[in-house]
């Protein structure tokens, strides 16, 4: 028998049919992948402005409130004018203080506070007198009449 040269074998060769869906398989993931990476980006560039707006409205929020500084913001009574018998509000408002005091003194308890009403019943005309004290022991003090008639 005569012999010659083996046939080469066939090489073995991708067929595009199992090829293709690889490749669309690898698109898609890439493509999805680049989807949800686009959202979460726009998501926390969302967040950081949110973040930032709400640190300047707490800010501003704590400036009103009398940021650091020590003081009476407000004291006042209203009505101002009440009929004997009759009650007024003293309202008064105070930042970074440690005590508060009423003077003349009525039957009320008086405490720092940035927003706080309280009811008397004053006989006469009276002068009330609130006294603000901080931790380093300044004092102020702030006025609101009451006239009885």
């Amino acid at each position: 028998m005569l012999t010659g040269p083996s046939p080469e074998p066939p090489r073995s060769r991708m067929n595009i049919y199992v090829l293709l869906p690889i490749v669309t398989l690898v698109i898609g993931s890439l493509y999805v992948a680049g989807v949800f990476y686009s959202r979460w980006s726009s998501a926390r560039a969302i967040e950081e402005r949110a973040r930032d707006t709400q640190r300047e409205h707490d800010q501003k929020v704590y400036q009103m409130m009398g940021g650091d500084r020590f003081a009476i913001m407000n004291f006042y009574a209203y009505p101002g004018v009440i009929r004997r018998g009759d009650s007024t509000t003293l309202c008064y408002s105070m930042s970074n203080a440690k005590t508060a005091t009423l003077d003349p003194p009525s039957n009320v308890s008086m405490w720092p506070a940035f927003d706080r009403c309280v009811n008397v019943t004053p006989t006469k005309t009276t002068t009330f007198t609130l006294t603000a004290t901080d931790a380093a022991g300044s004092r102020k003090t702030a006025t609101a009449e009451v006239e009885v008639k």
